[in-house]
């Protein structure tokens, strides 16, 4: 690793306040001259009604920082931790965080181009491509820096944006390159704060550095290299400048401030006129105080573009995104297993490592977007997917480990002490040591139902990273005391869930919610987890000393082994398709009898159905963790079911897509059958796009599950001594290629991917990412995970004590 080196720049003395908005107005507001007193402020409070970003992020970004001891600190050695990310959807900057993750400072940031008959914004339709700009010679990218290009339908501009973060700083720096052969045109530039992550709460103003807009002691600035030749703030859609300008390509009122109303606001500034190669620098930054965000962007935009984006590229001796690639050392033999070069592989690893908190080291969220964000309510705060649920940061951690980042893989797993419940945690009535549903990562409950593979998963995690001496036997012990043993306790003996909605008696291994949150009852995919993590606790309590729990865990995992199939494989089941025969796994059964024709409930718009006409890929964790053989009767037995893509449409699982190189077909997967977690296939809404569910919503494909069954295959190619070079390439050529080809133009891999059924409102094209949440953390760890099982010919979940444990 290179020696980091502090860029030190001197602080401006600004002489600003952070005090509220003047009552000012201008008609023709200088970016150097303040407005004089006495008139009120822009009108149309509170303005339109806010909603979040598009949610299929084509690109996401923010700087790579060091631990220091496994946290992240200011110091002198390592500078100033930047904690900005932004987002990038259909061509525009889109959520930008600032402090926590999950807190969204601005909706979107836009240019607009108008000219002597025309104004196009970026949100209107433009021709748009997105690379990055530091890439090797292989054309994998080095860096979450990118460049976008969008293109005028008419052929009148082009525009050109390169976006990256200060890593010094909190900042983000966007340079714009224009180009245009016509006379008289001109360039603006909007952002849409929604600071403090919502949306109606936000003041805005114009100052002599740039404008400003906050909320509390929440602030954000927004400040070019070259003074602006106008500046403007007001209402979004009443008062903002942009209506103006569409209908009159110019503004017929400029407001200095946006008065003592809280609102959706809009800050609008004229950039200048552009031709050839017109370049802008701006710094959109942020901070406690208004004088802190304006120093923050005035420090970025004098060190410059270049020496920001080195230093955040990592070139020469700063520290950046190139040396943690670099220090990935299992990277260069992994690649081999692509069908890509590396690329996504490359990028894979970078986008896992951006979805970190670094307030809180080691919480990793689920997706840097809120699903179906532009049809979703951003008058109060909101999550969305940028939360700790404890299941898909397991994923996100072993594929960590899979790169060999340990150190993240560590920090992470030392992080989830914060989200177990215990006589401390906020609100608990009940009983302890199983593992928030989901919260914020800074611990906060968000939702609090029980699922137990999530109470599993921390022990697995626990037993890899002592398995790979990541963990040493003294540290192994110590956290088998604090957080361990009461996990595997509750696994055991269940116990009351009592905490803010949830009062509810848990008996396992039936678990209030199985891995889609949605039911209850007796989970594959669950148990799995839940014998897993048994047996490894078992492995785990006798290296501590806890000869009496290691013989009660491991009994107890081959009580609850032992009823796997009785329990939720049926021999009487009642699907109807080319391959069926009535002995299958079923996804969930709410009693002990897997033929009973008992119904699941209804969730998501969809009824409840017999529980027997409901796949889904789950029972595949039962081979991945080393529960059954891949050749185990059950598991084999139900494949045919789980491939048929000649059952009824609505209980079809299964779906092939087409290799864009025209080589062939590959497998894509949904949750499950009567899935309703997506678009409306009727009306071609988005998923509760009205605040309520509809029945028509259909979940879609989930890309993730083509790894899954990849995992699979690498694992029955084992146990039937196959996985020569020629299985190896075909997995390669398949499973590994197919996710590859589900990834965006950005090598973002999504949620979900268009399956072309129903109602295509949005004009997606088959295997296309959908609306739902891009970039999804799981679906890039399964790829990374994938990608180095077939390196090693060997399952990476595999965890051989359960499978030897099992034998006896």
């Amino acid at each position: 690793m290179k020696k980091y080196n502090l860029i030190t720049t001197a602080l401006l003395t600004l002489g600003l306040t952070a005090c509220g908005a003047q009552n000012t107005n201008n008609e023709n507001i200088d970016a150097t001259v303040s407005a004089a007193p006495g008139a009120p402020g822009a009108p149309g409070a509170p303005g339109a009604e806010p909603y979040w970003a598009y949610a299929g992020k084509t690109g996401i970004g923010t700087s790579f920082e060091q631990y220091q001891n496994g946290q992240y600190n200011n110091n002198a050695a390592t500078g100033e931790v930047s904690k900005v990310w932004f987002s990038i959807a259909k061509g525009m900057i889109t959520e930008t965080m600032f402090g926590l993750i999950h807190q969204a400072q601005i909706k979107d940031m836009q240019f607009v181009v108008t000219g002597k008959d025309f104004t196009v914004t970026e949100a209107d339709d433009l021709d748009v491509t997105i690379d990055y700009l530091h890439k090797d010679d292989k054309g994998r990218p080095l860096s979450l820096a990118y460049k976008v290009t969008s293109t005028d339908k008419k052929g009148r501009f082009t525009l050109e944006k390169h976006i990256f973060t200060d890593p010094d700083g909190q900042t983000l720096f966007v340079r714009s390159i224009f180009n245009t052969s016509l006379k008289g045109v001109k360039a603006y530039v909007a952002v849409n704060p929604y600071i403090n992550n919502n949306g109606l709460g936000d003041f805005a103003k114009t100052t002599e550095q740039g404008l400003v807009a906050w909320e509390d002691d929440n602030f954000l600035t927004l400040q070019s290299s070259t003074p602006f030749k106008m500046q403007s703030v007001g209402f979004t859609g009443v008062s903002d400048g942009i209506t103006s300008l569409k209908k009159q390509n110019t503004l017929s009122k400029q407001y200095s401030n946006t008065g003592d109303k809280a609102g959706n606001v809009t800050l609008l500034a004229e950039l200048g006129n552009i031709d050839s190669n017109t370049t802008f620098d701006l710094a959109l930054s942020f901070g406690k105080t208004q004088q802190q965000s304006q120093q923050q962007g005035a420090q970025s935009l004098s060190k410059g573009y270049q020496n920001v984006l080195d230093a955040y590229n990592g070139k020469g001796e700063a520290l950046g995104w190139e040396d943690y690639l670099q220090s990935l050392e299992p990277l260069n033999t992994m690649v081999k297993q692509t069908a890509d070069d590396g690329k996504l592989l490359y990028t894979s690893a970078m986008v896992l490592k951006a979805q970190e908190d670094k307030t809180n080291a080691g919480a990793l969220i689920a997706s840097l977007s809120n699903p179906w964000g532009e049809t979703v309510s951003a008058k109060e705060g909101s999550t969305g997917y940028k939360a700790v649920w404890v299941r898909d940061f397991y994923q996100v951690a072993m594929a960590f480990m899979a790169l060999g980042d340990t150190a993240t893989a560590k920090t992470a797993f030392e992080y989830l002490e914060k989200v177990q419940v215990t006589s401390k945690t906020p609100g608990n009535n009940g009983d302890t040591g199983w593992f928030l549903q989901k919260t914020h990562v800074d611990g906060e409950l968000e939702w609090v139902g029980v699922q137990l593979d999530q109470t599993a998963m921390p022990i697995m995690l626990a037993w890899k990273l002592h398995q790979a001496n990541v963990l040493s036997d003294n540290e192994l012990k110590d956290w088998y005391a604090r957080m361990l043993k009461p996990a595997a306790d509750f696994l055991v003996d269940g116990g009351r869930a009592k905490i803010l909605w949830n009062d509810m008696q848990i008996t396992p291994p039936a678990t209030q919610q199985e891995r889609w949150e949605e039911q209850s009852g007796y989970s594959p995919s669950t148990t799995a987890a839940v014998v897993a993590g048994l047996i490894t606790a078992s492995d785990i309590a006798t290296l501590s000393g806890d000869t009496q729990n290691a013989d009660r865990y491991l009994a107890t995992a081959k009580k609850y082994n032992n009823d796997i199939e009785s329990q939720m494989f049926t021999t009487e089941g009642n699907l109807k398709g080319d391959s069926t025969d009535g002995e299958y796994f079923i996804r969930i059964g709410q009693d002990t009898d897997a033929n009973s024709n008992t119904k699941i409930n209804a969730n998501n718009g969809r009824e409840g159905f017999n529980k027997k006409q409901i796949l889904d890929g789950g029972f595949l964790e039962l081979v991945r963790y080393g529960v059954r053989s891949a050749n185990d009767s059950s598991i084999v037995k139900t494949l045919p079911e789980y491939d048929d893509e000649t059952l009824e449409d609505n209980l079809q699982v299964k779906y092939s897509f087409n290799f864009t190189d025209g080589s062939g077909t590959f497998a894509g997967y949904r949750r499950y059958g009567n899935d309703g977690y997506g678009e409306d296939e009727t009306t071609g809404t988005n998923y509760a796009e009205s605040r309520s569910n509809t029945p028509g919503q259909r979940g879609r494909v989930w890309p993730f599950f083509t790894g899954e069954r990849g995992h699979y295959e690498i694992a029955a190619a084992n146990a039937n001594n196959t996985l020569d070079d020629a299985k190896q390439a075909d997995i390669k050529n398949s499973y590994v290629k197919g996710l590859e080809q589900f990834a965006n133009s950005g090598m973002m891999l999504p949620e979900q991917v268009w399956d072309g059924v129903g109602v295509n409102k949005a004009g997606y094209e088959l295997g296309e990412g959908t609306n739902s949440a891009t970039p999804l953390a799981w679906t890039h760890a399964e790829y990374i995970k994938l990608v180095r099982s077939l390196s090693d010919k060997q399952v990476w979940d595999y965890y051989p004590v359960v499978a030897e444990s099992l034998k006896d």
